[in-house]
């Protein structure tokens, strides 16, 4: 026996009202927008970034795969079947900055990776499978 095919474009076409829906798009959009920004100074070698990564002691190679997975997890957040994925990968990623911001010598207020992080599993909860 075949299955029907949905139009509906969560993964495992788990329905989610409209408003619901409009709303979680509208945070992703937003989601990605931030992180392709962070993701992408990180990648071209932005001096604060730089600075920051040579605080927490794990050298540069961390700063550009750290970049490259939150460019990776932002465009996955404008991909409907791979919105879920990318929003765990993004709040793993908040958890580190949580965590490097409380534990190294980097310091600073860790209030902007804990919202951010936050943000993504909210995406993550309304597009699980």
């Amino acid at each position: 026996m075949t299955q029907p095919i949905s139009s509906d474009l969560t993964p495992a076409h788990r329905p989610v009202p409209r408003g619901l829906n409009i709303a979680a798009w509208a945070l992703q959009v937003l989601l990605a927008l931030a992180f392709l920004a962070a993701g992408g100074s990180k990648i071209a070698g932005a001096e604060p970034m730089v600075e920051n990564f040579n605080k927490i002691g794990m050298g540069q190679w961390f700063r550009v795969l750290t970049g490259a997975l939150e460019v990776a997890g932002a465009v996955a957040l404008l991909v409907p079947r791979a919105a879920f994925y990318g929003a765990l990968l993004l709040v793993c990623i908040m958890v580190g900055a949580v965590l490097a911001h409380l534990t190294t010598p980097l310091g600073g207020n860790p209030a902007a990776p804990i919202v951010l992080g936050m943000l993504a599993a909210v995406v993550a909860y309304l597009r699980r499978p």
